[in-house]
């Protein structure tokens, strides 16, 4: 089909043109990307030492460095199964990553009159990330909790307390008459939990992430193993490049350069841009104006504007 699979003419395409769409570039699947990841110099130590001393990793860095990734390559090797994710905003709370209450939901469904169990009250109880990974029995899971620079100044400390008590209640199944409870995880598993009280079987593995928006308290940072992601030089982009696109690395290295180049300077950027602008450009958007146009849409800086 070429470079313009859309073309904005409004006419419309055959029956079922979609399946003319290209296969994704190959850093979008998890399993490719985690293939391929490139470890900087030192991350290795600093993981090892986070699972030995079963403190959280805090990685911190500039967005598109790959720290997100880092988690699901430990996943994968450790067989932790799949990652639990919690995406970190301004508005956060520990009872977001502990557990959600559903109590307008019970409300409704007791004034319904169902009868048949359904207003049982762990089924309105659905544990978050960090609450999944402590009530699991089976063994350790590794949790990412991502952007933690941008929560409230209390977030990260309170979430590392909750780690090393090991436990938390849920008050509404403290109050319950039962003793045992099966409540839904964020994995959609179920867990059983006892008199209310989530307790540890297994020390969670987690990697916090932070863009470097806000600086964090010395008691908090004493709790962690850090590191702060390099900012990479141009063998190591070629390195990146070359595992996704091959020859492109060499047919691209003075792209390259000029990426890396500004990188150095300051700008805020991501390897993620310039691999989807050597993808395009190495292969049907490799017309010299698209060529421009791709670089002006793709390679700007991460300003927000």
């Amino acid at each position: 089909m070429g470079w313009h699979l859309f073309t904005g003419s409004g006419r419309v395409a055959e029956a079922e043109a979609w399946r003319g769409l290209p296969q994704p570039p190959p850093w979008r699947s998890r399993k490719t990307a985690i293939e391929h990841f490139i470890l900087p110099a030192g991350l290795l130590d600093a993981v090892n030492a986070a699972l030995h001393l079963r403190r959280p990793l805090l990685l911190s860095g500039a967005p598109g460095s790959g720290k997100s990734t880092l988690v699901n390559l430990i996943a994968a090797e450790l067989a932790l199964g799949d990652p639990l994710n919690w995406h970190v905003t301004s508005r956060s709370t520990l009872g977001d990553a502990l557990y959600q209450y559903d109590a307008l939901g019970r409300l409704h469904a007791t004034q319904a009159g169902n009868t048949d169990g359904d207003t049982r009250v762990d089924k309105f109880i659905t544990l978050g990330p960090l609450g999944t990974a402590l009530a699991d029995p089976n063994r350790p899971r590794a949790v990412l909790i991502d952007e933690i620079d941008k929560s409230d100044l209390d977030l990260p400390g309170d979430l590392l307390n909750v780690l090393e008590q090991g436990e938390f209640d849920i008050p509404a199944l403290v109050r319950d008459e039962s003793d045992l409870h099966a409540v839904r995880g964020a994995d959609r598993a179920t867990y059983e939990v006892r008199n209310g009280t989530v307790r540890r079987t297994h020390w969670p593995i987690i990697v916090l992430t932070s863009n470097n928006e806000r600086s964090f308290p010395a008691p908090f940072l004493r709790r962690c193993v850090r590191f702060e992601m390099p900012t990479p030089n141009v063998a190591f982009v070629k390195d990146v490049v070359a595992g996704y696109l091959h020859d492109a690395a060499e047919t691209e290295r003075a792209q390259i350069e000029e990426f890396t180049e500004r990188l150095v300077a300051g700008e805020n950027l991501a390897l993620d841009q310039l691999l989807n602008f050597v993808f395009l450009v190495s292969g049907e958007a490799n017309d010299a104006s698209v060529r421009k146009r791709l670089k002006e849409v793709l390679l700007a800086e991460l300003s927000g504007k």
